[in-house]
């Protein structure tokens, strides 16, 4: 097959009849063509992919960061509940400290309102991480739980001391007086006969002070026979102290009343012949002579 192709010019119509090449060139602008679309049209899936794969990778990147949000939030809350309960052990930790300090009179060594002084040089470690700090403060609170009741046996401890020194004891039962009568066998002042003065009797001045030689817990006050106006101290231990003869009773039944406390008014009620006191002490029930009691060091 063959193509001729007449093209019109001054010096008339010429003649030109292309070759075999020729007829192939559009045949190859149209597969150009197609190529060129065909490659254009790869390059723009691959770049939707692209787009596609972008818009996924942020998506699963903002997922990431609201679940690491949320965990943060998560140890946030958890290390602010172990920080309350730190401040909560602390606080009583500090209250016992202080009641045990002014206690035994350590205020001036011990300060538990300041800061506790600690210094020094340290090798830069590495960064903190959340899980080590919250493990720290778990085996800090172990530790205050520990001293909280370490601390609150030496309070019970420093306690029963004070108890037992306050119920120790020791002494005269009077302020100004002076001792007017010996346990034992005497002869007695209303009969003349012999008989078993179970006390001792302090003489002194009508109004003077009666003092307990001992603290404990008041079991009686009142008349009663013999005694007059009678109070009677139970100090634990099977201990108990007797003050007769009183004008007055400062005290009444059931009252705690320390060492050294005030308790009555010296007088001369009941079975007496004149202001004084008498003093008895009694060991499981029984009567034995105070004079161990009065002239022993106070504890």
């Amino acid at each position: 097959m063959s193509v001729t192709v007449f093209i019109q010019s001054r010096n008339g119509a010429k003649r030109w009849q292309p070759g075999k090449r020729w007829l192939l060139l559009p045949a190859l602008l149209i597969a150009a063509g197609i190529g060129a679309y065909e490659h254009n049209e790869q390059q723009f899936y691959q770049q939707q992919l692209n787009v596609d794969g972008e818009k996924a990778a942020r998506k699963e990147q903002q997922q990431e960061l609201l679940q690491l949000k949320s965990a943060t939030a998560s140890q946030l809350s958890m290390l602010a509940t172990h920080v309350a309960r730190m401040q909560a052990k602390l606080t009583r930790l500090e209250a016992l400290g202080e009641q045990v300090a002014q206690s035994n009179q350590l205020e001036e060594q011990f300060d538990f309102s300041d800061e506790v002084g600690v210094g020094g040089l340290s090798d830069i470690g590495a960064n903190i991480e959340l899980e080590q700090l919250i493990a720290d403060m778990d085996s800090l609170v172990l530790r205050i739980d520990k001293n909280n009741v370490q601390l609150s046996l030496l309070e019970t401890v420093s306690s029963n001391l004070h108890i037992d020194k306050e119920r120790y004891i020791s002494g005269r039962p009077i302020t100004k007086g002076w001792l007017s009568s010996h346990f034992g066998f005497r002869n007695d002042p209303f009969t003349g006969r012999r008989a078993l003065h179970k006390g001792i009797d302090f003489a002194g001045k009508d109004g003077s002070e009666v003092v307990s030689t001992g603290g404990g817990v008041v079991t009686w006050a009142g008349p009663r026979f013999g005694y007059g106006e009678l109070i009677e101290i139970d100090h634990g231990n099977g201990l108990r102290t007797r003050y007769g003869h009183n004008k007055a009773l400062l005290v009444h039944a059931g009252d705690v009343v320390a060492k050294g406390e005030d308790i009555a008014v010296m007088g001369s009620t009941g079975r007496s012949t004149g202001p004084h006191v008498h003093y008895e002490v009694l060991r499981d029930g029984k009567q034995i002579d105070p004079k161990t009691f009065v002239y022993r060091k106070a504890g």
